[in-house]
């Protein structure tokens, strides 16, 4: 299922990566949701690339991502689920893994792979660490998840009695993915393999607009780490609550300087630092949003 809204750059690669693999109809439903784009026409592009081989869907009104995920997995009609987001691609051979993976492991409630991060022009910026060196159930998983994100959508194939039986993506609209990996860890093993099969698009001007600029990603973070709470042993809460909320208030002070350095944009640099001091209140996290104060004045004293 290939969630779709305004990215007609990089679709027709997502849909190729998938025909590519030749899987046939009987075997594989593929179809694209599209949140009533308005970059490109969207029906015209799938119809031209897969030939009737890809369904299309176009929601009536723009209903933004949370509902058009539930779009997907409500029309979805295999008994896995991989929501391939339009912007990202899959290399040969994810499905036949991921499914060997799921024979493999019926216990496990989903699956994933190691990924790469690309940028716009598809080059590699860096390869996703592994979580295991070779294929099987990850140990203790629903403790690393717990603790920070390590999974792309684009990675990741769920069976579809497991979203039937927990529900859907909600709450936040940056982290939801996030909270529902961690959802699935405490009620079932996860299986991965730590081949690289998934391609993850990082888009360059992502931290200079949006929830970026507002800090807001970071606050929908703080959201997901409450929700992700009620899926941990009572014991382990408060030492994972801690060890997520320093990850990501150093992960914002990063995007702060970024946002500095890049494009000087004084605002979105100064919501960056607020929200990681409400996340950790470390005096490293102070020193380093001091200095990066002294260089925003700096530069105002040399204009």
């Amino acid at each position: 299922m290939v969630p779709v809204y305004n990215c007609g750059a990089f679709l027709r690669e997502t849909l190729e990566s998938v025909l590519v693999q030749a899987l046939p109809e009987q075997q594989m439903q593929i179809e694209v949701v599209d949140d009533a784009s308005r970059d490109v026409d969207v029906a015209q592009l799938v119809a031209e690339v897969g030939k009737g081989r890809i369904g299309y869907y176009r929601q009536p009104e723009n209903v933004g991502s949370l509902r058009n995920f539930e779009t997907c997995l409500n029309r979805a009609k295999g008994h896995l689920v991989h929501l391939l987001h339009g912007d990202d691609f899959v290399a040969i051979g994810y499905y036949y893994q991921i499914t060997q993976l799921l024979h493999q492991y019926p216990e496990a409630g989903a699956a994933f792979c190691r990924y790469r991060c690309v940028n716009e022009q598809g080059e590699k910026v860096y390869d996703k660490t592994p979580e295991l060196t070779h294929p099987g159930l990850l140990k203790d998983w629903l403790l690393k998840i717990g603790k920070r994100q390590h999974v792309q959508y684009v990675a990741m194939t769920v069976r579809r009695s497991v979203y039937e039986q927990l529900g859907g993506f909600y709450g936040v609209e940056y982290g939801e993915d996030w909270e529902m990996w961690a959802r699935i860890a405490s009620r079932y093993p996860v299986a991965y393999t730590p081949q690289i099969l998934a391609f993850y698009r990082e888009h360059t001007h992502s931290i200079s607009g949006g929830k970026f600029a507002t800090g807001q990603h970071l606050r929908d973070l703080a959201t997901a780490m409450t929700l992700i709470q009620r899926h941990l042993p009572e014991k382990d809460k408060a030492q994972v609550l801690r060890q997520s909320k320093r990850y990501y208030a150093k992960y914002g002070l990063k995007v702060a300087r970024k946002l500095w350095h890049q494009v000087h944009d004084q605002t979105a640099t100064l919501a960056q630092m607020h929200q990681s001091l409400q996340l950790s209140r470390s005096p490293v996290f102070y020193l380093l949003s001091l200095r990066l104060h002294a260089m925003m004045l700096l530069r105002r004293l040399w204009k």
